[in-house]
């Protein structure tokens, strides 16, 4: 019989998302919002093989502490979370299913999912990691297992150093003074593709990225590094100093070599 999945917040966003793609490739689907009641969740721990929690981060933990007593030990508990050190850990300790972290590294608005990378954090895993992984994989996407730990150090910089830069661009260009519309017909291609990221963060989900800098831990260090590194720019431009400028940039380009 074909495995039956359940998505709570399957009715937006990743979770609208996954529960697409999951119907394309054959798989029975249902979904609630993230307003459900206990005899909701308890019926689709009841009546689904495999449960993914996909709403805000702020309530993940509240939803896998609803959900997670109600899973069976064959079934498999899951979520699409951008942190994964205290949604596994919630997981784990409120139910005897299998439980496996996800993040897909993308946003809804993708149409396919060839190569693009989803990482799996399996924690109790059994029979269903070989599973998940052939549903991503068979659709050329491109899997990479990791600890919840290794997966949130590294978000702290692809998400969360990321999304500081940018809403710092936002905010110094929204103070600049300049018009927005005479500024684009000066920009560049690359300032353009900057402008579509800030859009994103300022004009769609300002909450997401909020949690995504608060609730990980691991960024503090490099915002601490970011504030470092900006005083000793400053100061280079402040004292005209191009030379200064050049050997701070050229220290550091042998890292960006090998990407």
């Amino acid at each position: 019989m074909k495995t039956r999945i359940g998505i709570i917040g399957g009715t937006r966003g990743m979770g609208h998302w996954f529960a697409r793609f999951l119907e394309k490739e054959g798989y029975t689907v249902s979904v609630c919002g993230s307003n459900v009641l206990k005899a909701d969740i308890a019926e689709m721990a009841d009546i689904c093989d495999v449960v993914v929690v996909s709403v805000p981060m702020g309530t993940t933990g509240n939803v896998i502490a609803k959900v997670g007593p109600h899973m069976p030990a064959a079934s498999l508990l899951m979520d699409l979370t951008s942190l994964k050190r205290d949604s596994v850990r919630s997981m784990l300790e409120t139910s005897a299913s299998a439980v496996i972290g996800c993040h897909p590294l993308f946003g809804p608005g993708v149409d396919s999912i060839t190569g693009q990378h989803v990482v799996l954090c399996p924690a109790r895993a059994g029979k269903w990691l070989p599973w998940l992984t052939d549903v991503f994989q068979k659709k050329g996407a491109l899997v990479v297992e990791a600890t919840p730990e290794k997966h949130d150090q590294m978000m702290a910089v692809v998400q969360g150093l990321n999304h500081f830069n940018t809403i710092m661009m936002g905010l110094i260009l929204s103070e600049a003074g300049v018009s927005l519309p005479e500024l684009m017909t000066f920009s560049t291609p690359i300032f353009r593709e900057k402008m579509e990221i800030m859009v994103r963060v300022f004009c769609q989900n300002p909450g997401l990225y909020a949690d995504i800098l608060t609730m990980n831990p691991d960024i503090h260090r490099h915002v601490d590094a970011y504030e470092r590194n900006v005083a000793q720019l400053k100061s280079m431009i402040c004292q005209g100093n191009s030379a200064g400028i050049v050997d701070m940039i050229e220290k550091h380009a042998s890292f960006l070599k090998c990407v």
